[in-house]
C-alpha cells in the first residue's frame, strides 16, 4: 500500500504560522537526528543499565536508536513528498499518460509511478479510470507495479540508513521489473481479461479546473501529509522496528547467512514466498530489512523480500479482482514474482 493519500487540508491560518517556523523546526530536526546515537546509549546503558553484549540489551539499543531515527527520516520525507505531489494529481497523471504508446508509454507510467499517489484502495478507480482514458494495458500495469514498490518514502528511508547505493539499486531494480512487467503484460494483449463493465465505461474531458496551487498551499499539502500519513504507519515502524530489534538481539550472526546468504540457491524464491502475503508498507518493512542486513542475509535476497513485501501486497489483489479476472491477476503476480527473482538472485552475483 502506498503510504500517501488525499487527506484534508491545513487551515490557512496555522499554515502561514507553521511556515515561519519551517526554519526553526529544521534546526530542531537536524540537532535530534544528530543527537540520537548519544541519547539511544544514555537511555539503554546508563538509565536502564542494559548491556549490549546481552541479547536484551542490544535488542532494546536497536530499539531506541532505530524507532526516533526512522520516525524522523518519516516525517521529513512525508512532508517533502506531500509537497511534490502536489503537482501530480491522479487526473493530470492519467492526462500525461494518455495516448502515449507501449515502451515508451511503460517508461513514463513507471517513473511517474514514483510520485504520484497511489494505493490499495485507490487502485480500483485509478485502473478505471487509466483504462477508459486509452491508455494501453501494459502501460497501466507499469504504473500498477512502480507506484507502490518504487515509492519516495522507501527510497529515502533507504538512502537514510543504507546510503545512496542501495537506494539507486533500489530504483533502478524497482523500474525495470515495472516497466519489463507492464511491456510482456501488454505484449500478452490480454484486455478481455479485464472485467467487461470495465470497458463500458466512458471516460470523457474532464470538467474540472484544476485549482492553481500556491506555495502556502503546497505546504500545506506537505503538513497534512505528515499529519495523515505518520499518523497512520507509525505504529507499523514500531512493530517492523521491534520485529528488526528481535532479530538483531537474538538471531545468531551466521544464522541468516546459512538461509539468506549468497551461497543458498533457494534464498531468493523463499524470500519471495515469504514476503508475499506479508502486508507492510515501505516504513515498515525496511527497518526489518536493515536487521536481517546486519545478520549477514545476502543484499539481492533482501530487495527481493522487501520488493514482494510491497509490490505483491494481497489486499491490493483483493481489491484488483473487482476489475481483474484471475487469469490476468495471476498473469500479474506471476510476471511480477519472476522479475523479483531475477532481481535478487543478480544482487547476489553482482554484488
Amino acid at each position: 500500500m502506498s503510504d500517501l493519500a488525499a487527506s484534508p487540508a491545513i487551515p490557512k491560518p496555522r499554515t502561514v504560522q507553521l511556515a515561519r517556523l519551517l526554519p526553526f523546526a529544521l534546526v530542531a530536526w537536524i540537532v535530534a537526528y544528530s543527537l540520537l546515537g548519544r541519547i539511544s546509549n544514555w537511555l539503554s546503558r546508563d538509565l536502564l543499565h542494559l548491556s549490549p553484549a546481552t541479547h536484551l540489551g542490544s535488542a532494546v539499543a536497536f530499539f531506541i536508536y532505530e524507532a526516533p531515527k526512522v520516525l524522523l527520516l518519516l516525517t521529513l520525507v512525508v512532508f517533502g513528498v506531500g509537497i511534490v505531489r502536489s503537482f501530480f494529481t491522479p487526473e493530470r497523471t492519467r492526462v500525461i499518460l494518455a495516448g502515449k504508446k507501449e515502451s515508451a508509454g511503460n517508461v513514463l507510467a513507471a517513473a511517474l509511478g514514483i510520485v504520484t499517489p497511489f494505493c490499495s484502495c485507490s487502485a480500483v478507480p485509478l485502473f478505471i479510470g487509466f483504462l477508459t482514458a486509452g491508455i494501453p494495458l501494459g502501460v497501466t500495469f507499469s504504473f500498477l507495479i512502480s507506484a507502490p514498490m518504487v515509492n519516495e518514502v522507501a527510497l529515502a528511508l533507504l538512502f537514510g540508513l543504507f546510503g545512496w547505493k542501495v537506494a539507486a539499486l533500489y530504483l533502478g531494480t524497482g523500474l525495470v521489473v515495472a516497466i519489463i512487467a507492464g511491456w510482456i503484460i501488454g505484449r500478452l494483449h490480454l484486455e478481455r481479461h479485464v472485467e467487461p463493465w470495465v470497458y463500458k465505461l466512458v471516460s470523457g474531458e474532464s470538467d474540472t479546473v484544476e485549482e492553481r496551487l500556491t506555495w502556502e498551499d503546497r505546504l500545506r499539502h506537505g503538513l497534512a501529509a505528515v499529519r495523515d500519513i505518520v499518523g497512520k504507519v507509525w505504529p507499523y515502524v514500531l512493530v517492523g522496528i521491534a520485529v528488526g530489534a528481535g532479530i538483531h538481539g537474538w538471531v545468531p550472526e551466521n544464522f541468516m547467512a546459512s538461509i539468506m546468504g549468497k551461497s543458498v540457491w533457494w534464498s531468493v524464491p523463499l524470500a519471495v514466498v515469504i514476503g508475499v502475503p506479508m502486508y507492510s508498507n515501505a516504513a515498515g518493512i525496511i527497518p526489518v530489512v536493515h536487521a536481517l542486513l546486519e545478520k549477514g542475509a545476502a543484499l539481492g535476497t533482501v530487495l527481493a523480500f522487501m520488493m514482494a513485501v510491497i509490490a505483491l501486497s494481497l489486499p491490493e489483489t483483493i481489491i484488483l479482482r473487482k476489475v481483474l479476472k484471475p487469469t490476468l491477476i495471476a498473469v500479474f503476480l506471476g510476471v511480477v514474482t519472476i522479475g523479483i527473482i531475477v532481481v535478487g538472485y543478480l544482487f547476489n552475483w553482482l554484488i
